[in-house]
């Protein structure tokens, strides 16, 4: 997918996985931690007309990193919302939620 300002998936993927290693200056007292990787898939449904966009981060440290993937996902939409908003007036970002967790004071996993 192509605009004006470049190609949206490719640019809104370094977008998040810039905000993931960005967490803690953007979260007050969201500790620091070593990213060790961060994956960020965008699909498209073309019946609902919408994309859907997950991120998967990972770490070293003992902490969860649920933080850093909602971060992740968070800034992707933006991107792509501030590359479309020309496009189309009523762009909508919702739903974002943490799908699953491993590591930390308990594990998650949102059925």
């Amino acid at each position: 997918m192509q605009t004006k300002k470049g190609e949206i998936t490719n640019v809104a993927i370094l977008a998040g996985i810039m905000g993931a290693k960005k967490t803690s200056e953007l979260i007050p007292l969201c500790h620091n931690i070593d990213i060790t990787n961060v994956d960020i898939k965008i699909t498209t449904n073309k019946k609902l007309s919408n994309l859907v966009i997950n991120a998967s981060v990972k770490s070293t440290s003992k902490t969860g990193v649920e933080m850093e993937a909602l971060t992740a996902v968070s800034i992707s939409c933006l991107t792509i919302y501030d590359m479309c908003k020309s496009l189309d007036k009523n762009i909508i970002i919702d739903k974002i939620k943490l799908i699953s967790k491993k590591g930390g004071k308990s594990d998650y996993l949102n059925d």
